[in-house]
Formats: structure tokens, C-alpha cells, sequence
């Protein structure tokens, strides 16, 4: 078993950044890619960014490619999503996940494990 739990979510003004992270504990031995998804009201869970085990394959939506940066360190048993540029649109809660897997993925049925998620609000 492998607990995640998210921190960073805040209220930002539109062009303000903010840092998530997901601090990763249990099970964390094993080789796990990780992920970025977000929901918000009314909409389906959408995927925002992945990076595998070593950190150095990483992908990313649409929506934030060229603004958001997936990091990792895997000796703090830590995952990153340093979020640029913010917009209103980016608004929703943010979930970070595990696969039992050292590839990244972009499904979201794919991830094995999942953190409580936290908010993000972008005001305009």
C-alpha cells in the first residue's frame, strides 16, 4: 500500500504560480510512476502531467504543456507540479496518483493509488 497525500493548493491571482506536492509514504521501495489529474465542477477527472520512476521521462496535457513542470525526488519520497502562468481555467482539484509501474501514464484507470486531492482557485 502506498499513501499520498497533496499540499500546496491555495487561491492565486491569473498569471500567479503555485507548487504542489504529494509526499508519497507505506510501500515507496517499489518502482512507481506518478501523476498529475485534476477535476474540476461539473467535469470529468482530466489528466494534467506524468513522469516516470527515474524522472526522466515526463508528459503533460494540452491545456498546461509549456506552463506546468512534473518533478520528482525520490529521495524525499516526493512528487512536484510547479504550475506557471495560472489561469482561471485551471481551477479545480488537484489529485496527485501512483502506478505500480516505472512508466508513466496518461489514463487515469491506470493509477493504482490516489491522494485526497487539493483545491486550486485561480481568480481572474
Amino acid at each position: 500500500q502506498v499513501q499520498l497525500v497533496e499540499s500546496g493548493g491555495s487561491l492565486v491571482q491569473a498569471g500567479g504560480s503555485l507548487r504542489l506536492s504529494c509526499a508519497a509514504s507505506g510501500r515507496t521501495g517499489s518502482s512507481y510512476a506518478m501523476g498529475w489529474f485534476r477535476q474540476a465542477p461539473g467535469k470529468e477527472r482530466e489528466f494534467v502531467a506524468t513522469i516516470n520512476w527515474s524522472g526522466s521521462v515526463t508528459y503533460y496535457g494540452d491545456s498546461v504543456k509549456g506552463r506546468f513542470d512534473i518533478s520528482r525526488d525520490n529521495a524525499k519520497n516526493t512528487v512536484y507540479l510547479q504550475m506557471n502562468s495560472l489561469k482561471p481555467e485551471d481551477t479545480a482539484v488537484y489529485y496527485c496518483a501512483a502506478r505500480r509501474s516505472s512508466q508513466g501514464n496518461i489514463y487515469d484507470d491506470h493509477y493504482d493509488y490516489w491522494g485526497q486531492g487539493t483545491q486550486v482557485t485561480v481568480s481572474s
